[in-house]
């Protein structure tokens, strides 16, 4: 079966179950008003047949605004959170509809003017779960098939410059993502193989390599070419039926989705647009103010015990204090807990690394754990971080990386936070600044409140299910 076919049944079945699912939920929250006298008892019990107006234009509606955003297309990666979010909205929006279009249309019907709204209670509810509840055993599925070889999409990349092997590396090591990567082409090099996959050929092979590795999609990343070497490999592309991807030469100036706006009549490319402006600062601070004052409560036992072993295994204060660059470049006083000797940087800055040998034996495991980091709550509290945010820098770090990435000091338009789009995608630690950049600004410039709850829930997660251990500043 290819490729093309299993998105297609997957996006049928999703169809057909959303729809019995929400059947099977409003069944259900029938027979619980029946069953429960709560609030109290029913006082005019209407046969569920006469309710069937009223689901109908439930499902159409709940289906509907599941389509509107999306929820139908497949995507290569799927963020649980997002769709948790999506079909709450959904189902909320789409029982509203059906609510209103009943009584609007069949007003004079006594089973609609009966509706319980306890039944509406139960029907919303049982609808979410259930309809939750069938998306995660489509993802389970999807991504047992894709183990098998079923449903991924076999793409070959076309580069082996700094920009190829970042997206080489991201494949490689996001098996989630549903790519067969069979093979990389690029005539320049005397290497044959780049982490483990092939180099098959020359861009003018690309054609003969379609067939015989019955290919999907292509990718295309030669921005250090130019264009007309990116409209040779395209045109080689084009002799086959596949999708062709390419990495845009504006990719370090471009971190979000870019958008097109009419100048007179003119297309012009939107580059750079922050989401976080007017009001919508003081919402942030208002929710990192309650938070990590919510936060200092109960954590406060924890902290204690962690300023405790700290002191009882090596000398040293509790707390290790640092200037870090904030918001719009003014530096701070950033608290954490010690993890390292208290002599650590007594021959000036030097950046962590891993196994760094400075490291304590407990300052390691608060590390992994990220628990070193919990003071940092006094500085979201104080108002000089985030409690998400990109993670602020030394001075002296700061004033070499501005030199050499492109737009790196635009992540300080925003305040340093505890954790960060960035982090949560394992860029932390010794890792590549300039990819950790492009994270920040992305995140800079979508902002929104899913996006920082995203971001806490997924640290969370990471904090009880830790990577293998890593580094960070």
């Amino acid at each position: 079966m290819t490729t093309q076919r299993v998105r297609t049944f997957f996006t049928a079945w999703l169809v057909i179950m959303d729809f019995l699912l929400i059947a099977l939920a409003f069944t259900l929250a029938y027979q619980l008003r029946v069953s429960i006298d709560w609030p109290e008892p029913l006082a005019n019990q209407v046969p569920l047949a006469e309710y069937m107006s009223l689901f109908v234009a439930q499902a159409v509606g709940i289906i509907g605004v599941l389509f509107l955003n999306r929820q139908y297309y497949i995507p290569r990666a799927v963020s649980r959170i997002d769709q948790v979010y999506y079909v709450f909205i959904s189902v909320s929006v789409g029982i509203l509809f059906a609510v209103a279009m009943t009584t609007i249309f069949f007003r004079t019907d006594r089973a609609i003017l009966d509706y319980p709204r306890t039944m509406l209670v139960y029907n919303w509810s049982l609808t979410i779960i259930l309809l939750m509840f069938g998306r995660f055993v489509t993802n389970w599925v999807r991504k047992r098939l894709q183990d098998r070889g079923i449903g991924k999409d076999r793409v070959l990349l076309v580069g082996t410059g700094d920009t190829a092997r970042m997206i080489l590396q991201r494949i490689v090591w996001s098996p989630s993502l549903g790519y067969d990567l069979v093979g990389i082409v690029n005539g320049e090099t005397e290497e044959t193989e780049i982490l483990g996959v092939p180099i098959l050929g020359a861009p003018e092979d690309i054609p003969d390599l379609i067939n015989e590795y019955k290919v999907d999609e292509v990718i295309v990343a030669v921005p250090e070419k130019g264009h007309r070497e990116t409209l040779h490999v395209i045109s080689y592309c084009e002799r086959g039926r596949v999708t062709i991807k390419v990495f845009p030469d504006l990719f370090q100036y471009i971190t979000t989705t870019a958008g097109i706006e009419d100048l007179g009549g003119l297309p012009l490319l939107s580059v750079r647009d922050y989401a976080l402006r007017g009001y919508l600062l003081t919402l942030k601070r208002v929710i990192d103010f309650f938070g990590s004052a919510v936060g200092l409560v109960f954590v406060s036992p924890l902290m204690f015990l962690t300023a405790l072993a700290i002191k009882v295994e090596s000398p040293g204060p509790v707390f290790f204090v640092q200037p870090r660059m904030g918001l719009d470049g003014r530096e701070f006083m950033m608290i954490k807990f010690r993890s390292m000797r208290s002599d650590a940087e007594k021959d000036g800055p030097g950046w962590t690394v891993r196994n760094d040998p400075r490291q304590t034996r407990l300052g390691s495991w608060l590390r992994r754990r990220e628990i070193d980091e919990l003071p940092n709550l006094i500085n979201v509290l104080l108002g000089e971080m985030s409690l998400v945010g990109p993670r602020p820098e030394q001075a002296y770090y700061v004033e070499q990386f501005r030199r050499y990435v492109p737009r790196y000091m635009d992540r300080h338009r925003e305040k340093g936070g505890m954790t960060g789009w960035a982090q949560v995608n394992g860029l932390r630690g010794d890792s590549s600044i300039s990819e950790r950049t492009k994270y920040d600004l992305w995140y800079s410039e979508n902002w929104s409140i899913l996006l920082d709850t995203k971001i806490l829930l997924r640290t969370l997660w990471q904090v009880v299910y830790p990577r293998k251990a890593e580094p960070h500043p």
